[in-house]
């Protein structure tokens, strides 16, 4: 028996015993494992196999001592040259600081088996996880993803109080130190692994809770953003009428105290007693809403809300279900939609009387502001609510990529789009907000807002004083609903494939995942959708996910700058491109981006305030609720250290907690060949320690040009000094 075929009569003692290794032609296990139709074609499954269960070296004397008449010694010569090869390569590699053979995690001969069965199906072409169709695919994706309404309803008010022009120093800076590091880290790390957020902490075990930490904030923000998205479902359809219903005080719904827009703002500019309500005002929470006294009254839902809100759902869910072959194509309109009517806007606005009043005083530097620390908290805050680092989303968007898809540009290109939204999102806004002030004789402070407000009544109310305003309301509200909508796609597609990532099983069932996900949101979000829902809107959006946002990013950089180390990142992501990673991202990892996210969670925690709504602080239980749904997620990361040192791993303490801190076996590219690529770049060269730059960790200078490492280990008849027609690739 030759050495490849009683590497796989290991796994597959069936598939030899009756003869199909023998025939040329297609088999079950060929098929499952999309391998070509001859032993060694299954042999680098069966290789982790033999080493994690031990059999190596029993299989191999089994061999030379069975296999007898005529060649046995030439076999056993044969087995002794071939077999032992992973073995010999893994002993070499324990020295230094290589990956894999530095001390994977063992695992059991059964999860060793499925994990190279996954590995092989998500292989280049597999259809089973799949992998994006073109570029442009992903970079709609994770365009459409990052820019969202924070670009529309967060940043230029943070702008105008900040520092105006001034306040683009400290945004640009944390941009390029934390911002872009963080995005590479997570999205590269998902293209090298084809892993989710859960999977990817097979490099370290026992911080596998952040994973659930991010899983959890993503499935309780999905039901807040669900219902803020339907709002403009419900302004779009008031919006086909031919005078606006929250232009005037002539509704319904209008109290008698309610001031028409230009009255309004002259009562506000020449009084200090309370401003009536506008009619803007009005209309969002006196029709839309249905307000109720405080958040004990639910009294019932608001049906118009609760419809929208379903029709949301179901929009995601028919994006989603069928995985990115769906979703990558509905986000060529999704996601360009929004800048063409961002454009528009902006055109419009700027022809407006005032416009550039607006436009000045969004822009105004106050270069005083720069020495306020706040500031700079600002400015980093913005950039994890708008570029979306701490999701996982990333990770899972790149997971679909190629292997030698070339991530930096990616890092590059999508944040400073991102950046750029922002500061157009600003002129579109304040363009406007300068024709309102102009048009109703008040400054543009006055007539300033962020948030819910700044996008449900300030603008709306400037919409209305304009020639056309229907038409403008129209185009509006579908911006802002396909700003958010491919965000919520985005965050539902984490969350599926997360699941069947972790539970391969649930992979062919994946169209019954996204609905049970989508309905358990659907029930939760219900709750925002009654006439007390506003009030715990806004209590777990203000709570819910910027702690644990924070503490996601600050446990991955932990990762993968110290525990795996930033120099095996810097090497793995050499590898996987084949472009050389320069010293600026290498030196964020490892210093700057840590400082700074813990910077962002300090000054987050110390400077935290009670949540509230329309000026007025929820009541206390209301926040304990609050800080619960903080924590709830925050917890998942010690609660998963206690699990991993009680039940999930065996040995005394000491050995648990080493093998927590070690990648898995199962840690690295999916794909086999790329797999195999990676680990004889391993062998060869191991870094002298994790924490330095490959091109700092070499005794010895650097292969050049002409040097090249095989992309595949030797043949199991073939010794490695002879394989000299192995695939070769450059590093």
């Amino acid at each position: 028996m030759a050495i490849g075929e009683g590497r796989c009569a290991l796994c597959h003692p069936n598939h030899h015993l009756s003869g199909h290794h023998q025939q040329q032609q297609a088999c079950d296990v060929c098929s499952e494992y999309r391998a070509c139709h001859t032993c060694h074609g299954h042999q680098p499954a069966c290789d982790g196999a033999m080493v994690t269960s031990g059999k190596l070296s029993a299989m191999e004397g089994n061999e030379g001592a069975g296999s007898g008449g005529g060649n046995g010694e030439g076999e056993e010569g044969g087995g002794r040259e071939g077999a032992p090869l992973l073995n010999e390569d893994l002993n070499e590699a324990t020295t230094g600081e290589a990956v894999q053979e530095e001390g994977m995690v063992p695992e059991t001969q059964e999860d060793t088996l499925i994990s190279r069965k996954m590995s092989l199906s998500q292989d280049s072409g597999s259809v089973e996880r799949g992998l994006w169709q073109n570029k442009w695919d992903y970079f709609l994706s994770v365009a459409g993803f990052a820019i969202g309404l924070a670009n529309v309803w967060r940043f230029p008010y943070l702008c105008y109080m900040n520092g105006g022009g001034a306040f683009l120093i400290p945004y640009v800076l944390t941009l390029v130190l934390i911002g872009l590091p963080l995005y590479l880290l997570e999205s590269s790390l998902g293209q090298f692994t084809s892993s989710s957020c859960l999977t990817l902490y097979r490099v370290c075990p026992i911080l596998k809770g952040a994973g659930y930490a991010t899983f959890l904030v993503n499935l309780v923000f999905v039901t807040v953003y669900n219902v803020i998205i339907a709002y403009p479902l419900v302004y779009l359809c008031h919006s086909f009428t031919s005078i606006l219903p929250w232009s005037t005080c002539d509704n319904t719904w209008n109290s008698p105290e309610c001031s028409g827009t230009e009255n309004y703002y002259n009562f506000t500019l020449n009084s200090s007693d309370a401003a009536p309500p506008s009619p803007a005002d009005e209309f969002f929470h006196k029709h839309i809403l249905e307000l109720s006294g405080s958040m004990t009254e639910l009294a019932g839902f608001r049906w118009p809300v609760v419809g929208a809100s379903v029709f949301t759902w179901v929009f995601v869910f028919l994006c989603v279900f069928k995985g990115i072959n769906v979703f990558g194509k509905v986000v060529w309109f999704t996601a360009t939609f929004p800048f063409i009517m961002l454009f528009t806007l902006l055109f419009r606005g700027l022809t407006l009387p005032g416009a550039w009043d607006g436009i000045y005083f969004y822009l105004n530097p106050n270069f005083a502001k720069l020495t306020d620390l706040k500031v700079w908290a600002a400015a980093a805050a913005q950039i994890f609510y708008s570029l979306g680092p701490g999701w996982g989303i990333l990770t899972s968007l790149g997971s679909y990529n190629k292997f030698r898809n070339r991530c930096q540009r990616d890092a590059l290109v999508v944040p400073l789009l991102n950046c750029f939204t922002s500061i157009l999102a600003g002129f579109v806004v304040f363009s406007v907000l300068g024709f309102m002030a102009h048009r109703t004789g008040t400054s543009v402070e006055n007539v300033t807002a962020a948030g819910p407000s700044l996008v449900f009544i300030t603008y709306p109310e400037a919409l209305s004083l304009m020639p056309f305003a229907p038409l403008w309301a129209v185009l509006f509200f579908l911006m802002i609903f396909f700003l958010g909508i491919d965000s919520m796609i985005a965050h539902i597609e984490n969350l599926t494939v997360s699941l069947v990532d972790e539970y391969p099983r649930l992979r062919p069932h994946r169209s019954l995942v996204t609905f049970v996900v989508c309905l358990v949101d659907v029930m939760v979000s219900l709750l925002f959708c009654t006439r007390g829902g506003m009030y715990w809107l806004a209590l777990v959006d203000w709570y819910s996910s910027s702690y644990t946002l924070i503490l996601n990013c600050l446990c991955e950089i932990l990762v993968f700058g110290f525990i795996y180390g930033a120099g095996k990142t810097v090497r793995d992501l050499q590898m996987m491109t084949g472009e050389r990673v320069n010293y600026f991202w290498y030196g964020s990892w490892l210093v700057v981006t840590p400082l700074g996210i813990l910077f962002i969670f300090i000054n987050t925690v110390v400077s935290s305030a009670p949540a509230s709504y329309r000026g007025q602080e929820l009541p206390g239980w209301a926040q304990s609720i609050g800080w619960l749904t903080a924590v709830t997620s925050m917890a998942a990361v010690p609660l998963y250290i206690v699990y991993y040192l009680t039940c999930g791993s065996k040995g005394n303490p000491c050995k648990r907690l080493k093998t927590g801190f070690t990648p898995k076996e199962s840690w690295g590219p999916a794909s086999e060949s790329h797999r195999e690529e990676w680990l004889a770049l391993c062998r060869q060269e191991p870094l002298r320690n994790r924490f330095l730059h490959p091109d700092l960790s070499y005794p010895h200078p650097r292969p050049g040009s002409s040097d090249t490492v095989p992309l595949k280990s030797p043949r199991a008849d073939q010794s490695p000094v002879k394989n000299k027609a192995s695939k070769r690739v450059q590093v």
